[in-house]
């Protein structure tokens, strides 16, 4: 009989556990489709057992869906994304993605390591973004659901050959996502490389605390701890300088709304059709620490971002024009979501006076970030 019912849940794809203080999670395996290679793709339903629930796939790791209560408990996915896997084969904006080897920009396409210049694939303008060609969101990760007492738990598991978008040596990297009790989403990324190479990782999902869909951005209310970012150039590429955000439209140290400053006359926000930038950390160490606060007053829905990386690329959808049709047949408008990717500076390689990305044998790149999610009057 037991073997019966362990066959049985095995069938469904059930996990189901339960935490130390008697909390109950459940992740849920489905099918998601096949690429046009042929390789299955799952879709992961992590749950917490208060409504809260997250939605992963092993294509790109990518972020389909997250629905969390507002102030009086209404349930909504917050995420822009597709309804399929079919959409996420052209996902030029990114939704939702894990972003390697390299998250963001790299200055025509190529970078010198231990006196030998590296060219890799270029897919924006000049510049390599997000990996290139084919980056990390375009993959099908190895994925294994687990149980543990933090919470349901998704290893994702990819190893990049050398090579690849002509980035050197063989990287072997797992991120981990984990839905806790406390309505936070946990982020663990590790990397080991063979050969020394760069390794920026992040998650590059767009969020809009309204719901998906539903309207733009621009009421949203950040606070982001950064007392200076990196201001860049007509393609978006830092100059190498840093930027006190002091009487700047980049001086989120206090709650501002998005729209406030947004359309302001000011060559950086020019530059990137609004807010393209990376914002420096003021961090006090190597743990987590909060990094931004986002506030959305209408629906009452909190996003605290906590991670261990030095910097955060604010970005608010600028590129968006309507013609990306999204979930429930919703056409993104410009502003529809806001992206908070915790990262190192972008262009490291080409800057030796920014925080190094190198990883080289023997080392493990380690790096943590934290989604949670709260409402106004709830644990505020």
């Amino acid at each position: 009989m037991l073997h019966g019912l362990l066959c049985l849940l095995a069938v469904i794809g059930f996990l189901i556990g339960q935490g130390t203080a008697g909390e109950k999670y459940l992740i849920k395996k489905d099918a998601f489709g096949v690429t046009s290679d042929d390789k299955a793709v799952d879709l992961y339903t992590l749950s917490n057992g208060s409504g809260t629930e997250v939605r992963v796939t092993n294509y790109g790791g990518i972020i389909v869906s997250l629905i969390v209560p507002d102030r009086n408990g209404k349930l909504a996915d917050i995420v822009l994304g597709y309804d399929d896997l079919k959409g996420y084969f052209n996902n030029k904006a990114y939704f939702g993605a894990l972003i390697g080897r390299y998250g963001n920009r790299i200055a025509g396409g190529k970078f010198k390591l231990d006196g030998k210049e590296y060219t890799l694939a270029k897919n924006n303008g000049p510049n390599s973004l997000h990996g290139g060609l084919k980056g990390f969101n375009q993959v099908v990760w190895e994925a294994n659901g687990a149980q543990t007492s933090r919470g349901a738990t998704l290893t994702l598991r990819y190893i990049s050959k050398d090579g690849e978008e002509g980035y050197p040596g063989t990287l072997t990297v797992e991120v981990t996502y984990t839905l806790t009790a406390a309505n936070e989403l946990l982020l663990e990324y590790t990397a080991r490389t063979d050969r020394a190479t760069p390794v920026n990782l992040t998650q590059h999902t767009y969020f809009n605390l309204q719901g998906e869909g539903n309207g733009d951005i621009l009421g949203h209310e950040v606070m982001i701890s950064a007392d200076r970012f990196t201001p860049v150039d007509k393609d978006l590429i830092p100059t190498g300088k840093l930027h006190p955000v002091k009487g700047s439209p980049f001086d989120f140290i206090s709650p501002t709304t998005i729209g406030s400053r947004i359309n302001g006359n000011y060559d950086q926000l020019s530059l990137g059709r609004g807010y393209d930038h990376n914002l420096v950390l003021n961090r006090s160490g190597n743990e987590l620490e909060l990094a931004a606060r986002v506030h959305e007053p209408k629906s009452g829905r909190i996003l605290e971002i906590y991670t261990t990386e030095p910097a955060v690329q604010f970005y608010t959808g600028n590129f968006l024009d309507g013609t990306i049709i999204g979930k429930n047949n919703h056409a993104y408008q410009q502003h529809a979501g806001f992206c908070l990717e915790t990262q190192h500076y972008p262009d490291s390689p080409n800057h030796p006076s920014f925080p190094s990305t190198i990883l080289r044998p023997g080392d493990v790149f380690h790096s943590r970030t934290t989604f949670k999610f709260l409402a106004d009057g709830k644990g505020n």
